[in-house]
């Protein structure tokens, strides 16, 4: 009965999932017509400060929150709050990069991080190489949430659904709907995942403490006496989590996360930079409901201990299934569930649209049909991480080690490349080598952390010092194109100088610019970006 009661739950959910994405198309298309790519991709440039920042939330707040945020927090301790500290910094750091990149994407019609590093560098190849690099990094992290989802569906089903259909499940009502409903879809179900995140945090907030501990006093007064481990670096058995550790990864994730693909995804779907700025202020208020998750993991260590492995991020849900009813275990996994879906959809349209717009978008034959290809991308995409679910999940798990660190690495060429004119191609591109070359070696030799840093720091460092020594002492490519065409600013375009010619494809840099070709056609960024004037608030 309680199985088949949470299940019930489950299924209505997301079938309302499934709906919200065909509401938030018809929504889109009563105010637009049919839409292109850039509809698709990035919510027609047209989400206001709300739904920016329900989606941004759902992006940062994934299955890892109610899973492994509880894992971490039940094996470790301490040094799990370094996602509380670097996504706090990364928002203070998006307050600046994200009205940034909006500003410089709107100007000249791009849609993602691969259109932007094509533009600025004028050519269209190196596009097609971070839309490789990105994919390799983001695959895993749809794996992963595949794979969250998994454990809560079996979870709440109480064993009733088995582990392989919980995957397939998780795949199938994620795709069908990010191929629907796109960035706006995606919006629109993370007010419903945010609301039932907040309402299913807050309950279990008080009621776990209460139930096993009588408070929060007894349960404090229970780890300071018998867990002090955990109150303190490195925590418990970490490995070398320390306070080095703690700095550097959070400077490194915090520098990571506003040139993240997804996190891009988001500030080019908003409708002008002010909904960034304010939501930039606004999102750290989130960032308080993951205290909850990582104390409830501690408190799991008094209630069953002994859990080890992959078993111990199903601590908060064995409280869970313990203590409550089934309807209440039903919605708490639907609240897990959509935090993978959210994510997860976003992944998807991610690579979708990277593949589809710059690796075949690139094809002369097939440019004219960007949305669809990238429609096609993200089914192949989310299969492939589900059939490496079932049969090599060890394989994804290894990538995800760097997928992070890796991404990292593309932080000089994006960022300093956008504010300092004279970072040349060839710098870029041998330091983002070199830095990948670090990476791989330092994470693969199982030298992470390295003299108790972040082996990403130490790459990203290795990464900045080769890109400057190649663009100061290495050939310098002629790119006659004026400052205001190739650097970024966070003046809001409808207020800066307008520029001639396409987006990621229309303007000739040097015979060989960020596409040429001028790509056109029903999909190619369609409603404005193939031009650069567009209008306000599509």
């Amino acid at each position: 009965m309680n199985a088949t009661i949470a299940t019930s739950i489950f299924a209505a959910f997301m079938v309302l999932t499934l709906a919200l994405g065909l509401l938030a198309v018809r929504g889109g298309a009563r105010g637009k017509g049919e839409g292109g790519l850039a509809e698709w991709s990035v919510g027609g440039r047209s989400l206001g400060t709300v739904f920016i920042w329900v989606l941004m939330a759902g992006e940062s707040y994934t299955s890892f929150s109610y899973l492994g945020a509880a894992g971490w927090g039940y094996n470790f301790g301490a040094p799990v709050l370094y996602v509380l500290a670097y996504m706090s910094c990364g928002y203070a750091l998006g307050f600046v990069v994200g009205p940034m990149l909006w500003s410089y994407a709107r100007r000249h019609g791009l849609v993602g991080i691969t259109d932007l590093v094509a533009h600025r560098y004028g050519r269209r190849w190196l596009g097609t190489a971070v839309a490789v690099l990105a994919t390799v990094c983001l695959l895993p992290y749809i794996q992963l949430q595949i794979t969250g989802m998994g454990v809560v569906v079996t979870t709440i089903s109480y064993g009733a659904i088995s582990l392989n259909w919980a995957y397939f499940i998780g795949f199938a009502v994620t795709t069908l709907f990010v191929v629907v409903s796109g960035l706006r879809g995606s919006a629109w179900v993370s007010v419903l995942k945010d609301i039932l995140v907040i309402a299913t945090l807050a309950f279990l907030a008080v009621y776990v403490p209460l139930h096993y501990f009588d408070g929060y006093g007894p349960f404090l007064d229970r780890i300071v006496a018998e867990k002090p481990q955990w109150l303190t670096f490195p925590g418990h058995e970490s490995g070398g989590l320390g306070q080095g550790w703690f700095v550097t990864t959070s400077l490194l994730n915090s520098l990571t996360v506003v040139i993240f693909p997804t996190t891009v995804a988001g500030y080019l779907g908003a409708r002008n930079a002010d909904a960034l700025r304010r939501n930039a202020v606004l999102l750290p208020f989130y960032n308080v409901l993951l205290f909850v998750p990582m104390l409830l993991g501690m408190a799991a260590l008094f209630v069953v201990p002994g859990l080890t492995g992959a078993d111990s991020n199903l601590a908060l849900f064995r409280l869970v299934v313990d203590s409550l009813p089934a309807w209440l275990v039903g919605v708490t996994g639907v609240a897990a569930a959509l935090s993978s879906i959210v994510p997860m959809a976003v992944f998807m349209l991610v690579i979708g649209t990277m593949w589809g717009r710059s690796v075949l978008g690139a094809v002369p034959r097939l440019a004219n049909r960007q949305k669809l290809w990238s429609q096609v991308v993200v089914v192949v995409a989310g299969a492939l991480a589900l059939l490496l679910t079932y049969t090599a999940p060890n394989t994804l798990v290894r990538l995800s080690l760097i997928s992070y660190e890796g991404m990292a690495q593309l932080v000089p060429m994006i960022l300093l490349g956008l504010v300092w004119r004279r970072l040349t191609l060839y710098g870029a591109v041998t330091g983002l080598l070199a830095g990948l070359v670090v990476v791989c070696g330092l994470v693969f030799t199982e030298h992470d952390p390295v003299w108790g840093m972040n082996a990403g720091i130490v790459a990203l460092a290795v990464n900045l010092v080769v890109a400057l020594a190649v663009t100061w002492l290495g050939p310098k490519p002629v790119d006659d194109r004026p400052d205001a065409e190739v650097l970024a600013s966070d003046l809001d375009p409808e207020d800066g100088p307008e520029e001639a010619g396409g987006g990621a494809g229309g303007h000739g840099t040097g015979g060989n610019g960020a596409g040429g070709d001028g790509t056109g056609g029903d999909d190619a960024a369609g409603d404005g970006a193939a031009g650069v004037s567009p209008s306000p608030a599509r």
